[in-house]
């Protein structure tokens, strides 16, 4: 077992960590994930987004992390989070909102738009800064809501052309990670009913038709 862990997250925490943050993380590593095989129903799904300087991973940064979760079919505003890495003025103050969000996420599986790019910006950080290698298990909507609801595109469409399609209020002008964590969490509500409705009863089974989506059109 030991070896397991060392091999996915290393030793633990760097030494080099505040205390308070050093235990944080050593909680985070030990604790229990979500089952794979719960229902879309009785999973913890949290829906993240983040927010850059710009879109390459190699040259910008992560300002900000935002998330929301989606339990039991229902959305929770309180059960939210929201995080400004621009104003940690010091790294121990990164470094503890940091710790902050891997308490919050737990070992649930998280939800994103394009996931590949938000994880890029996310899961280095959080190595670099926490010793962590933080790897969830992603629901990607960019692939999942063309394949749960095909009749209103078979493509993947930018996230403000599925809000449209939806009839949901996204406001003018542009969002903040806050805004849009709440957004996708309103699409991944309803694409639970609708994977539940076509079988997809799982969260093993969804993050597998996501996987298989994002294959499928990148192969095609």
């Amino acid at each position: 077992m030991f070896g397991i862990k060392k091999l996915l997250f290393g030793e633990g925490a760097s030494e080099n960590l505040p205390a308070d943050v050093r235990d944080a993380v050593n909680a985070w590593l030990v604790s229990e994930a979500e089952v794979l095989e719960s229902s879309h129903f009785l999973t913890r799904y949290v829906v993240v987004d983040v927010a850059t300087t710009g879109l390459d991973p190699e040259r910008d940064r992560l300002i900000g992390i935002a998330a929301t979760v989606l339990h039991k079919g229902v959305i929770a505003p309180a059960q939210s989070l929201c995080i400004d890495l621009a104003a940690a003025d010091e790294p121990a103050m990164l470094d503890r909102q940091l710790a902050a969000f891997l308490h919050f996420v737990g070992k649930s599986p998280l939800v994103a738009y394009h996931a590949a790019y938000v994880a890029s910006f996310l899961q280095p950080l959080i190595r670099k800064r926490l010793g962590v290698n933080f790897q969830p298990r992603w629901v990607d909507l960019v692939w999942l809501l063309p394949a749960m609801f095909g009749e209103r595109s078979a493509k993947p469409l930018p996230l403000d052309d599925w809000l449209v399609a939806f009839g949901l209020d996204a406001g003018e002008g542009r969002r903040t990670p806050v805004a849009n964590s709440m957004l996708l969490a309103r699409l991944m509500q309803m694409l639970v009913v609708r994977a539940h409705r076509k079988g997809i009863d799982t969260v093993e089974a969804l993050i597998d038709e996501s996987k298989a989506s994002s294959h499928l059109r990148r192969t095609h």
